[in-house]
């Protein structure tokens, strides 16, 4: 994996482009975000159908030691793999059924979950922001005009204050 920071023009914002070439470096790469994940923080996944949102959370569940395979909550809307140790449970959220904003999402009680867990929404772009000012957005996007069909721009914008000072932190990721 390639990585490049560089600021964006929101304030306290960290952002950093990887370049992933496999779904196992997804995997990988899920398992280091984990390494930097603490209870509370909130995980916004989006890329189109089939870009590696599911196999970056089974890195992520992975890396936390949940427990129960980590697999796509498409269906059921959410999951809850709880720790198998002393960390953090994951919740997993499928929001692409979803087509209200926070208002359809207070039903699943995200904010309560919130405060204990690692809570990753897949499909969350504009629809889970209100639920905590500071949050980690990764952006997945196929190469463009590339024949690699596993390759792909990994982009994590780290934003508000829980972000400002993990610059270190995420170059290592």
């Amino acid at each position: 994996m390639e990585a490049a920071a560089h600021d964006t023009a929101a304030p306290g914002a960290v952002t950093l482009d990887l370049a992933v070439e496999s779904p196992e470096q997804m995997r990988e790469l899920g398992r280091r975000i984990a390494g930097v994940l603490a209870p509370g923080d909130l995980v916004m996944l989006t890329g189109e159908l089939g870009a590696g949102k599911t196999t970056l959370t089974r890195g992520l569940g992975e890396g936390l030691g949940v427990r129960g395979a980590v697999t796509s909550p498409t269906f059921v809307i959410a999951r809850v793999h709880p720790p198998l140790g002393a960390g953090p449970a994951l919740v997993h959220v499928d929001a692409y059924r979803l087509g209200g904003g926070l208002d359809e999402m207070e039903d699943l009680d995200l904010d309560v979950s919130l405060p204990d867990s690692v809570v990753v929404v897949e499909w969350g772009e504009g629809k889970v922001e209100e639920l905590s000012d500071d949050r980690l957005h990764v952006v997945i996007d196929r190469a463009v005009g590339d024949t690699d069909d596993e390759r792909r721009t990994v982009t994590l914008v780290g934003i508000g204050a829980r972000w400002a000072g993990l610059r270190t932190d995420l170059a290592a990721v």
